[in-house]
């Protein structure tokens, strides 16, 4: 019990940093009464979009509750139910410090860039302690209380699918608010700039385009409130499973050498994430401007040294819960491995976050050559630019895929499919810094647009600009974070899903588990069910961006028409005597964003559940079970290369527009300029609508596929 407590403390921990940050960042000044109207307005409109996107899916919500109430027990449903409003309370919370910590980081850069980073990094902070220790908080007192309050065992199924329904209730939101957010922050981004900057000829965030508030709400729900939703589901889910796998593994192993395995293995990942909460915390007090102005070697400071401590709260916490690195483990299986091997298996982890992102900011940061072949491709016109990104976008794969290879190998080696749990669970310990550097980009990107907005100097400008260049790549390589760990993560829930299928199918009887009675899987490759698995699986992940990239199109198209109308019937905008109806398009994009989520949303939620009822009636629950736990391995494969060349080839062409107007190929309003801003265009939903919108994605379809399990199991 002393260790359940110290973790709770932890996450504790985070909510009191958190707190404190808010009143800090809070208390800095908010700049002029017109600073103050611009960043009320894009408050307002964040705002407004997050209640009528939660209020929709608290309807599917209700739905999903009573089913699982009705199928798995109460326990789990209110499983379920704590994910759900942990997640949308991270994203809400780290939103409204966002939206009104732009305006402080406007006015503090008007001192220096270093006060201005310093708001900027501060305000994500909040964010991603709150994500970090929300998820940590929502699955160690939801245990606490079904072990020691319900007194149900640890390994109990009841426990087991509580835990999984918990971390489906982060997912369902995760995948609206990352499609939802992607959809309203690329249809105001995109339509904005087609009229803006390409048919008017006026900078971005001119106060002129109508557009402008859209799309600095848009940052918000999406890259802040989004971001904070997926990571908070990928920390939850990725616990679970590895506690799941622990539960089975371990099942009976209450008194090994009179050491209660089985709980320590529960806690190893709650306990990791725990430490390095704290670890995190201390990383961001390291953020700090050096000599040489370097923004990202600021951010990097910060981050080595949470890392750094990482390794060492790890090694703790194995001191702690296993008395050092000898200790020696057999899971029920047979696969023997030491608790030295674990602390093998984290520390990789944390090295595989380190080269994710060192990997991602070569391939979108404006100092290295992918991004300067989109800026020289540029010269001689927009199709080169869209090639050039394309190939880059391509391109991109390879590096993560190979690092994610090798830590597949490497942990597996050292302690199995736990093993592989283990590192991933490490690389999400460091969630609450991660999320820090992601929502510091559009709280960056809004101060810019006030600034601009508002008139303030030059340069001002020229160090919100600074700030946004660099959050354009925290962004990037949060995202490449995101999709390793979300690739990973996956990777455990399928491990979770063949050893819960193993699971029921041994322990069958006229008495329990009778669905699976007689029931005999054949995960072979000659099994044509399984090639027809991974086709299907391996589908999802294309149609589902297809789909996400079709509703930018259309939210983008009408945002492209009603800017045009109010240039057209108000031409005193263009000269700047009258006002433009920022208010319509915020309207606009909200309903299309909330309209055009739905559908994309259901095609992951839904797809396993049909295609095993569909593959029973053909041919038997047999098969059945094959081909879906197949398609689970088809959405992982695919999905990890369609997000991450959709997010690498984004930030690459967002960046190379951001090069060229730094001053090269002749700067803002040439030839190579129009180019890069279609190429940037074109990457606009691939970086941030359908690429990370496919994390969820991969992930909820695993998530169902375990409940489906949970509940053929009760029938």
């Amino acid at each position: 019990m002393t260790a359940l407590l110290l973790i709770i403390l932890g996450g504790l921990c985070a909510v009191a940093y958190g707190i404190v940050t808010i009143n800090d960042v809070m208390k800095r000044d908010a700049g002029t009464q017109r600073m103050q109207e611009i960043a009320g307005a894009i408050a307002e409109g964040a705002q407004a979009y997050l209640r009528r996107q939660y209020a929709t899916i608290a309807v599917v919500g209700v739905v999903l509750f009573v089913a699982l109430a009705y199928f798995l027990g109460l326990k789990v449903a209110i499983g379920f139910l704590i994910g759900a409003v942990l997640s949308g309370a991270a994203g809400f919370i780290g939103m409204n410090v966002s939206v009104r910590a732009n305006v402080r980081t406007a006015q503090a850069a008007s001192t220096s860039l270093g006060a201005g980073l310093d708001v900027a990094f501060k305000s994500g902070a909040v964010t991603g302690m709150f994500v970090a220790g929300l998820a940590l908080l929502g699955v160690a007192l939801y245990y606490t209380f079904l072990t020691r309050v319900s007194g149900l065992a640890p390994a109990s199924r009841e426990v087991i699918d509580s835990l999984v329904a918990l971390g489906f209730g982060a997912s369902l939101i995760s995948i609206f608010a990352r499609l939802g957010g992607g959809i309203f922050t690329k249809g105001a981004d995109v339509g904005g700039d087609l009229v803006g900057k390409v048919e008017a000829g006026i900078p971005e965030d001119d106060p002129r385009n109508p557009a402008t508030i859209a799309d600095n709400v848009g940052d918000n729900v999406g890259d802040c409130a989004g971001m904070a939703a997926d990571l908070f589901e990928t920390y939850a889910v990725t616990v679970v499973a590895t506690m799941v796998l622990a539960a089975i593994f371990f099942a009976g192993q209450t008194d090994i050498g009179g050491r209660n395995v089985l709980e320590a293995m529960l806690l190893y990942p709650l306990a990791i994430g725990s430490a390095c909460i704290l670890t995190s915390i201390a990383g961001t007090y390291a953020v700090r401007l050096g000599a040489n102005q370097s923004i990202m070697g600021a951010l990097y400071k910060g981050l080595i040294t949470a890392g750094a401590l990482s390794i060492v709260a790890i090694a703790l916490v194995n001191f702690a819960l296993f008395g050092g690195f000898g200790t020696e483990f057999k899971t029920n299986a047979g696969v023997t491995f030491t608790s030295g091997g674990l602390f093998g298996c984290a520390v990789i982890g944390l090295v595989i976050t380190a080269l994710i992102v060192v990997i991602t900011e070569y391939y979108t940061g404006t100092n290295f050559r992918p991004v300067k072949s989109i800026a020289d491709a540029s010269v001689t016109g927009h199709g080169t630019n869209v090639i050039q990104g394309l190939a880059i976008s391509l391109e991109s794969t390879a590096l993560p895929a190979l690092v994610i290879v090798a830590g597949i190998i490497a942990t597996h080696s050292l302690a199995g499919l736990f093993g592989i749990a283990i590192a991933v669970t490490a690389m999400l310990a460091l969630a609450g810094f991660i999320v820090a550097l992601d929502a510091f980009g559009p709280v960056t990107d809004n101060a810019g647009g006030i600034a601009e907005m508002a008139g303030l100097p030059p340069e001002v400008r020229k160090s919100t600009d600074a700030l946004d260049a660099v959050g354009n790549t925290t962004k990037a390589v949060t995202k490449g974070y995101a999709i390793g760990s979300a690739g990973l993560g996956a990777l455990v829930l399928f491990a979770a899903y063949t050893s819960d299928l193993n699971y029921f199918i041994a322990n069958a009887s006229p008495t329990q588990y009778r669905f699976f009675q007689g029931v005999a899987v054949d995960f072979s490759l000659s099994n044509p069910y399984v090639v027809v698995g991974l086709l299907l699986g391996g589908l999802i992940p294309f149609l589902f961006g297809g789909m996400a990239m079709t509703a930018v199109g259309r939210a983008a198209g009408a945002v492209v028409e009603e800017v045009r109308r109010q240039f057209r019937e108000k031409p005193g905008i263009m000269a700047g005597t009258d006002r433009p109806d920022y208010g319509r398009a915020v309207d606009m994009l909200t309903r299309a964003a909330i309209k055009e989520m739905i559908l994309p949303s259901l095609l992951p939620v839904l797809s396993p559940i049909v295609l095993f009822f569909v593959i029973q009636t053909i041919a038997g629950k047999n098969q059945a079970f094959a081909t879906v736990g197949a398609s689970l391995l088809g959405v992982i494969l695919t999905g990890l290369y369609v997000a991450i060349s959709m997010t690498s080839g984004g930030g690459a062409w967002d960046n190379a527009k951001k090069y060229i107007e730094d001053g090269h190929h002749g700067g803002k309003g040439s030839d190579a300029h129009k180019a890069a801003v279609t190429g940037d265009t074109v990457g606009d939903p691939y970086k941030d609508t359908a690429g990370p919108a496919v994390n969820p994605a991969i992930k909820i379809t695993n998530i169902i596929a375990l409940l489906l399990l949970a509940v053929l199991a009760h029938l």
